[in-house]
């Protein structure tokens, strides 16, 4: 069983969030088309562009007509010792901490007054580091992208909140991925499919990312040899392209290696974004979707499983409150739990067929109402010959490796492990892989 703090802290949190879900439903706010992507009560963590904790992050503002954000997550593992910010001497410094010298601002030095190049130049580099800029010069390791979808009911959560920052730096080092932690509208200013539109939105920018740094990488070595064989693949770069191309995807992201991961209802918009990009095939190359990861899926439907008429009260996110996140969510003439949004076993889901989804790891919790629904997608994935493992974790709850409380538990940092080994079946290159 759960422990009492974690009994307790449920009972206020069940408190609070119908709180907030009823006043959205007596008070709803006038529809946005541009959104918001974060509440303003949220805790929220800046981004920083220097690896703390081995992890440099960055927001991106990817559609000017909404909120929609991302949020980047570059592991240091990416980076080659020559890339990492230190002065002239620092290589000296601290012999017996080799990762000590990429932690300090700034040291005060003598100047050598005869000789003002030099002074010049060392002045530099002992300013405060500002944040990773990849350099042109070199070639640089090239990650795997997960694309990351946050929980919180439809209506909380964002990409910049501080439970999901800890989470996404975590899994960017224990999977040596780049995370894409994706900020999509909130309901109910937006309702049903804006979430889910702007998942794949996000996937099409990633491939947009990928073209433009090819087309950029080309333009540099043969202008016109290379336009040409562009224009005829249909990939068009103007004046402006360089500047759009984000560094840090174009020097270290492999969007040929992509996994989606969603977390709470987060999961049934990585499975929608799933069957979009099977739907879309060759279409959406580079990108290649090659795994997904569903933790805790937001699922429901018209007819109960045994786990939601045994757990229907259980902790944090029960069934009551859930349903008033799917009213919020869902538009009013939609409202329906078999929606395709709600069940993706629904008669009336349409997409292509199962056989054609990716490898799909499923993360339950014992004392998750939602947790038979879940297990049973995973076994028509099976029937039907994808690999789509269960990972069920005892004793746990619904969001127990991503809520702030949980987040530094010893469970919630084996289930990313757990997470990392079966993903890494997918995205090590040839030659790497290895099997649990």
């Amino acid at each position: 069983m759960p422990s009492v703090a974690v009994k307790l802290y449920s009972v206020f949190f069940k408190l609070l969030l119908k709180h907030r879900l009823h006043n959205l439903i007596s008070s709803p706010p006038s529809p946005d088309p541009f959104g918001v992507s974060t509440r303003s009560d949220e805790s929220v963590a800046a981004a920083n562009p220097s690896f703390t904790d081995g992890v440099a992050t960055k927001d991106i503002h990817i559609d000017p007509m909404t909120s929609l954000t991302v949020r980047i997550f570059l592991p240091e593992s990416a980076l080659s010792p020559s890339e990492l910010p230190r002065g002239e001497d620092d290589s000296h410094s601290h012999p017996h901490d080799p990762r000590s010298d990429r932690r300090h601002s700034h040291v005060v030095i003598p100047l050598n007054q005869t000789s003002p190049e030099r002074n010049e130049s060392r002045r530099k580099s002992y300013e405060p580091y500002g944040g990773y800029a990849p350099s042109a010069k070199r070639s640089s390791r090239k990650l795997p992208v997960m694309l990351q979808f946050h929980g919180g009911g439809w209506v909380a959560g964002g990409s910049d909140s501080a439970a999901n920052d800890f989470f996404c730096r975590r899994i960017a080092k224990v999977c040596d991925v780049i995370v894409l932690a994706v900020g999509y509208r909130l309901a109910p200013e937006n309702r049903y499919p804006a979430a889910f539109e702007d998942g794949v939105k996000v996937l099409n920018w990633l491939g947009k990312q990928a073209n433009l740094a090819d087309c950029c990488k080309s333009n540099r070595r043969v202008n016109g040899v290379e336009l040409k064989k562009l224009n005829v693949q249909g990939h068009i770069v103007d004046a402006f392209g360089a500047s759009m191309v984000e560094p840090w995807l174009a020097a270290h992201a492999d969007p040929s290696r992509c996994v989606l991961l969603g977390v709470s209802c987060g999961g049934n918009i990585a499975d929608y974004v799933a069957r979009k990009a099977v739907e879309a095939g060759k279409l959406l190359e580079p990108v290649k979707v090659v795994a997904q990861v569903l933790m805790y899926p937001f699922f429901i439907g018209n007819n109960p499983t045994q786990s939601e008429i045994k757990l229907a009260n259980s902790y944090f996110y029960d069934k009551s409150v859930s349903a008033l996140a799917w009213k919020l969510f869902l538009p009013e003439k939609e409202l329906d739990f078999d929606h395709p949004a709600a069940n993706p076993l629904a008669h009336n889901r349409s997409g292509p067929p199962l056989k054609l989804m990716p490898p799909t790891l499923t993360v339950v919790a014992e004392h998750d109402w939602m947790r038979d629904r879940a297990i049973a997608y995973a076994e028509e994935l099976r029937k039907v010959n994808v690999d789509s493992p269960v990972l069920e974790y005892k004793d746990a709850v619904h969001e127990f490796a991503t809520l702030d409380m949980l987040l530094k538990t010893p469970q919630a940092q084996a289930c990313a492990e757990d997470i990392a080994i079966w993903v890494k079946k997918y995205i090590s290159l040839r030659g790497h892989e290895f099997s649990y």
